[in-house]
């Protein structure tokens, strides 16, 4: 593997530049109510982001706002809420932009509270104040499984497992992190998230091989038996496709460095789950019945901002007014005729 800079910006839950089974499974709508069974969460961000070109030119794709806040500190509040202590940024050389936004910016803290400013006083020191924040520099594109082996030089040595959020992947309502933190406790191994998906779309997702779990009492968690990149829908095996949330356990480092690169000389996190499974490491699924948005190209983009607005006390209301004034049957504007 090609080998990577790191560089920390922790700084006291701000940044700064510089298994044993427990209970039943839980239902998917639950939240956490025990610790979490991981306290890092790695977020691949070393992508270019060419579907939002131009944007992209200047302004990484994570930054991005839906509505007013940037997709990855979205994902970073649900790392947070779900347990997280460390976010761990997988990024390329010269994106340094996505880690700024969760450093101090004292002099705009102070300009906004001079003027009396402490609503947007709040909203600028959030990102800051949710966990502790160090970067991992991905050298070369060589796949989300070579992205993801980098951070394993920034985990603690008592550290068996982690969280990976795919920050293209808005999973709504939050909270399935806490739900595949139970699963792991009490099935150990490693825990994926799933999504429903129509039979027309399977082509479009990687696809989960499972069965039932026998002892399950939540039938949201399933035994994955192995998985199909892309398939045509006749050889999809289900309709449960990845939903960008992993729960993994530490082996997936050993297993990623014995897999083979495909195409490019990518190392692909698939394949290296494939392996541990082949091996009788447990992996089990928890199918999200919630809501995801691909933040990843404009179309699924425009979705979560219309979602996330119409949830928003401030733009809601009115977002919903002009919604329906702009798709009535009379919507018809007129260009002003000159005298």
């Amino acid at each position: 593997m090609t080998a990577s800079r790191s560089d920390s910006v922790r700084g006291g839950g701000r940044a700064t530049n510089g298994s044993a089974e427990a209970g039943s499974d839980a239902t998917v709508q639950g939240s956490a109510t025990a610790k979490s069974c991981f306290r890092t969460a790695v977020v691949p961000a070393a992508g270019l982001g060419t579907r939002f070109l131009p944007a992209t030119k200047t302004v990484p794709k994570e930054l991005l706002p839906v509505v007013d806040t940037p997709g990855i500190e979205l994902v970073a509040a649900e790392a947070a809420d779900s347990g997280a202590a460390r976010l761990v940024i997988v990024t390329s050389p010269g994106k340094d932009g996505v880690v700024a936004h969760f450093v101090e910016d004292l002099m705009l803290e102070n300009t906004l509270e001079e003027r009396g400013k402490f609503h947007l006083l709040e909203k600028v020191r959030k990102a800051p104040g949710l966990l502790d924040v160090t970067s991992v520099v991905q050298e070369e594109p060589l796949g989300l499984g070579h992205a993801v082996a980098q951070a394993e030089k920034a985990l603690d040595p008592d550290e068996d497992a982690i969280a990976v959020l795919l920050p293209d992947d808005l999973v709504l309502p939050s909270g399935v992190l806490d739900v595949m933190s139970r699963v792991r406790r009490k099935r150990g191994g490693s825990v994926l998230c799933a999504i429903d998906v129509p039979k027309e779309q399977v082509s479009a997702y990687g696809v989960f091989d499972v069965a039932p779990v026998p002892d399950a009492t939540n039938p949201n968690v399933l035994r994955v038996n192995g998985m199909v990149e892309k398939p045509a829908l006749a050889d999809a095996p289900s309709t449960y496709a990845a939903a960008g949330r992993y729960l993994l356990d530490r082996a997936i480092f050993d297993a990623l460095g014995r897999i083979e690169p495909g195409a490019g000389g990518e190392l692909q996190l698939t394949d290296a789950i494939s392996l541990l499974i082949s091996e009788g490491h447990p992996v089990h699924v928890v199918v999200h019945r919630g809501s995801r948005h691909d933040l990843g190209n404009p179309g699924g983009y425009l979705r979560a901002a219309v979602d996330f607005a119409l949830e928003r006390d401030e733009y809601g209301p009115a977002l919903r007014e002009w919604l329906e004034h702009r798709l009535a049957p009379d919507w018809d504007p007129q260009l002003t005729s000159p005298e």
